[in-house]
């Protein structure tokens, strides 16, 4: 009876560890900016009321996925600043719209270009928020550049993603997000290549 009682909890040992995940390897490629790690406060044309249950629970309803969210309208506002030829990439034409715009639901304007070097997908996404700023969680430096803060989040030596930088600024009476991925080493630091995008998007300023 007792070697019964021995082979069972020996049994359930074993069963428990087989149904336990390894956790703390860093992902070969995560897609291009597949998760905002900005403020997912509401665009300023749909603030949510305070009888909208999903204001008071963010995790009511599932964010869009990216890669599926619909490419609606025409290219404007931010989306049509920026042109690629202000990224380092080769190979890059000027009439060429972004790879995908309005695919973000949590703000006014959104849009990305990403493309494939060496086999590797590198990009740049700029998210709008029309009449407030955006925010990021935590930050490790700023910029000033040509007089106004840009505020950043480098995470080029963080395991857990691609290297990446997030960077935030006041932009046409509201705020302007940006995110830099680049694995290939190419192109410089990623914040770097991000200061030099905001450098651009705040020189051509509407107003």
């Amino acid at each position: 009876m007792r070697r019964l009682v021995l082979l069972l909890a020996v049994l359930l040992l074993a069963s428990g560890c087989a149904g336990k995940t390894i956790e703390g390897s860093p992902k070969a490629q995560d897609a291009i900016d597949a998760a905002s790690p900005f403020d997912q406060e509401a665009p300023s044309s749909e603030d949510p009321s305070p009888e909208d249950p999903t204001s008071e629970d963010p995790s009511a309803e599932d964010p869009e996925d990216p890669d599926t969210a619909p490419i609606d309208g025409e290219v404007q506002g931010v989306c049509a600043v920026l042109k690629w030829t202000d990224l380092p990439y080769p190979g890059a034409k000027p009439e060429t719209p972004p790879t995908q715009i309005n695919y973000d639901s949590t703000f006014d304007q959104s849009c990305r270009w990403t493309t494939k070097v060496d086999n590797v997908e590198v990009g740049v996404s700029l998210r709008f928020r029309e009449g407030r700023q955006i925010t990021i969680e935590r930050t490790t430096g700023e910029y000033d550049v040509n007089g106004q803060k840009v505020t950043y989040l480098d995470r080029s030596d963080d395991p857990e993603v691609q290297p990446t930088c997030v960077l935030v600024a006041p932009y046409d009476g509201g705020g302007l997000g940006i995110i830099v991925i680049d694995s290939t080493g190419k192109f410089g630091p990623v914040c770097e290549q991000g200061r030099k995008i905001a450098e651009t998007m705040l020189s051509r300023t509407p107003n």
